[in-house]
């Protein structure tokens, strides 16, 4: 870490054991996280609660990029938003360098903030209209206690290594004047301004043109290379992974159905949900155009009352009668470092 930051950002808080023995760890480790919402009986006419992240776990290896796809409302972003702290976890742990972040104080918390960097999915709604770019940018170096003469050069370094130059042309501009692209740059930039060891980007892409897609994931890339950051890349799109990820999660009604590296999953898919979501992958290919695409059919299933067993078997044409609608499947391990929640490798 660098000598520039003020003890409070260097320092955690109590940390259970000194960070310099375990830097062979892995950065981040998620054990058994589960995010339950409380639902209020007088709003939805019954009570309960929404399980939207139910019994995820994982480790990130040190400038190691994984991504987690998923269609909407399988538990994704709730699983990014818990691990940056902004949503109390119902169980389990999330474990950064070595220390629960439930057991940090405010300094701890503050500390562990300035270590993730986060990249929103919409980049005109994640900068304030009324700041131009060097306010925006200049934000959270104020609130971490960086010194005023640091600031400008932080933020001309950040500037440059987005590539949103000549930099005096930014500076002054206000988000509406920037293109999508140049407002996600700012973002990045933004991210990248407190030295984070870990980024955490929620469909960086899915609202920017196709023309500008691949060389933001190419820039995201190439800043974890050149700073050996860990990266953890939300998306629904699997054909964007390729690009990006070392391993890829698939999520599905709040749990984790396949880990895999990315060939391995994209060229051997093995849950029965992982080949729906790379049959229902849009294919640029012109010949493919009136090829029809086979899915299963039916909706996700209600986080409030999932169903009992595997939670993909109403959909699933697979299933297997008497075991998959009763038993929660367990990981199973066709290849080495390819992990399947399914029956079917029992």
């Amino acid at each position: 870490m660098s000598a520039e930051r003020s003890p409070e950002i260097l320092e955690p808080t109590a940390p259970d054991v000194p960070i310099a023995e375990v830097v062979n760890e892995p950065i981040l480790r998620v054990r058994n996280l589960r995010v339950h919402f409380e639902l209020r009986r007088w709003a939805f006419g019954h009570a309960g609660s929404v399980r939207a992240v139910d019994g995820v776990s994982f480790d990130l290896a040190n400038a190691e990029a994984i991504a987690v796809v998923g269609e909407s409302g399988c538990g994704k972003s709730t699983l990014m938003k818990t691990i940056l702290g902004l949503y109390e976890p119902t169980g389990g742990e999330v474990i950064f360098r070595g220390q629960k972040v439930s057991d940090m104080q405010t300094s701890g918390l503050k500390w562990y903030r300035s270590q993730i960097g986060y990249v929103q999915q919409d980049p005109f709604g994640a900068l304030p209209p009324f700041m131009n770019v060097q306010r925006a940018l200049e934000e959270p170096l104020i609130v971490h206690g960086v010194p005023a003469a640091e600031r400008l050069p932080r933020i001309e370094r950040a500037m440059t290594e987005v590539k949103l130059t000549p930099i005096n042309d930014f500076l002054t501009k206000f988000p509406h004047m920037l293109s999508g692209g140049q407002q996600q740059r700012v973002v990045i930039a933004r991210a990248m301004l407190l030295q984070p060891r870990l980024i955490v980007a929620d469909e960086p892409v899915s609202m920017l043109d196709a023309s500008v897609r691949v060389e933001i994931l190419k820039l995201l890339r190439a800043l974890q290379t050149s700073h050996d950051l860990a990266v953890m890349y939300i998306t629904h799109d699997l054909s964007t992974v390729r690009y990006f990820s070392e391993r890829i999660f698939v999520m599905y009604a709040g749990k984790v159905v396949e880990k895999a590296p990315v060939r391995s999953l994209l060229s051997d898919p093995r849950h029965p949900y992982t080949h729906a979501l790379l049959a229902a992958t849009a294919d640029p290919d012109a010949r493919n155009a009136k090829i029809y695409r086979d899915v299963p059919p039916g909706e996700p299933p209600s986080l409030v009352a999932p169903p009992p067993g595997c939670r993909f078997h109403p959909r699933c044409p697979q299933c297997i009668e008497g075991l998959c609608e009763v038993q929660e499947p367990p990981e199973f391990e066709p290849d080495a470092n390819h992990l399947v929640a399914c029956w079917l490798y029992r």
